[in-house]
Parts: structure tokens; C-alpha cells; sequence
């Protein structure tokens, strides 16, 4: 007997359309964050103190903390950013001297440290995608249109539609020529009106990105 059972998947493998509100899996947290329209994010991720802009999506197992991401954002599965620093420079590495409430301590939670810690803010830029498992250290800045390799650890700033891989990440190559990338940052599509992508998306379709450059950068 041929069973089928689906449950805990994206939307898209359901063929369900994503909406104007949020699309947040029944196992995901969302602290103190900010998400876009048509967003989703995947079971058992978590997002604290960020913004999610329009369009942008995490697959699942996603750790996102004191970020901020653009639109069209692609997060693959365990990619994480930001993860946090802990204080090298003290005796110990260990939460107690933070955490310490929770230890059963008698000082309160140093605050300085999480406040350090939120001053190590990510940028993302827009249509930006984050491989199976990439690592984006805190304070670091991706640019626009970047592809970020599976299993990268982006240790510094990306720039835009750059392809970064490795350990550290290094840039492999552009994903277009100079020019090309220019204009698409001129025309920056990602923050047309959806009627106007829509109207333009058999040519996202067919054209490839200097064609889309020539006709759009008018």
C-alpha cells in the first residue's frame, strides 16, 4: 500500500501561496523581530532582534540573531548568522558569568555582555543566498546579489553579487561582470511594486543578467 504523509515541509512542496503576512512554522520562534511580506521560516528555526524584508525565506534550522536581512533573501537549510562571540578575555568562556541567574548565582545577568554582543550587527543585502549550512560571523556585511557557498564561514564583508566558499570564505569569482552588476544596482528590481515584477517576470525568466541589465537600466 503506497502511504503518503506530509507535514512539517515549505509551502512551495504543498503548492500553498504565501501571503502578505508572515508564513512561521508551528515549530519556529520569532523574538522580538520584525518579518516582511510574503516571508517564510522554517521548522525549529529561530530569529531574535532582526528584520526579515519582503520575500525572504529560511529553510529550516536556521539560527538568525541581531541581523538585518533585505528582500529576496534565499537561507538555506542550517545556515546560521550571527552566532554569538563569547567573552575570550575573561577566565572562563562559560555562560555562568553572563547567565548567572540561571546558574543559581547571585549577580544579576551582565547586560554589558549582551549588549556587545547586539552591537556586532549582520547586514544582508538584498537577493543575497546563503548555502546548506554557511556561517555569518557577527559584524560582518554581505552585498547585494552575493552567493554565499554551502558549508562558507564568512569571517568578512562580501561584496555585492560575489560568489564567496571555503573556510574562511573567499571570493571565488563575480556572478556577472562589473557593469552588469552597476546597472542591476541601479535598477535594484527588489524594490519594484509586485505588479511590476510581476509584469517583468517572463523576462527574469528568459534573459540572463546582462540582457536584464540592458533592457531594465533605461
Amino acid at each position: 500500500m503506497y502511504i503518503e504523509k506530509i507535514g512539517g515541509v515549505d509551502p512551495w512542496t504543498l503548492g500553498r501561496a504565501l501571503t502578505e503576512q508572515p508564513d512561521i512554522d508551528p515549530t519556529a520562534v520569532v523574538r522580538k523581530s520584525d518579518l516582511g511580506r510574503y516571508t517564510y521560516l522554517g521548522p525549529r528555526s529561530h530569529i531574535a532582534n532582526s528584520t526579515f524584508g519582503d520575500y525572504s525565506y529560511a529553510m529550516g534550522d536556521n539560527q538568525i540573531a541581531h541581523a538585518r536581512i533585505g528582500k529576496f533573501v534565499n537561507i538555506a537549510t542550517c545556515a546560521r548568522i550571527n552566532p554569538p562571540n563569547h567573552p575570550t578575555w575573561r577566565a572562563t568562556l562559560h555562560h555562568f558569568t553572563y547567565r548567572s541567574r540561571s546558574y543559581g548565582l547571585s549577580l544579576d545577568d551582565d547586560q554589558e555582555i549582551f549588549g556587545w554582543r547586539a552591537q556586532d550587527e549582520v547586514e544582508i543585502g538584498h537577493d543575497v543566498w546563503l548555502g546548506h549550512g554557511a556561517i555569518v560571523l557577527p559584524g560582518v556585511k554581505i552585498g547585494n546579489g552575493a552567493a554565499v557557498g554551502s558549508g562558507a564561514v564568512v569571517t568578512k564583508d562580501v561584496p555585492p553579487f560575489a560568489i564567496v566558499v571555503g573556510v574562511p570564505a573567499r571570493v571565488l569569482r563575480l556572478r556577472v561582470d562589473e557593469r552588469t552588476a552597476e546597472r542591476l544596482q541601479r535598477i535594484a528590481w527588489w524594490d519594484w511594486p509586485q505588479e511590476r515584477i510581476d509584469a517583468a517576470l517572463a523576462d527574469f525568466r528568459a534573459l540572463g543578467a546582462e540582457a536584464f541589465a540592458e533592457k531594465y537600466d533605461v
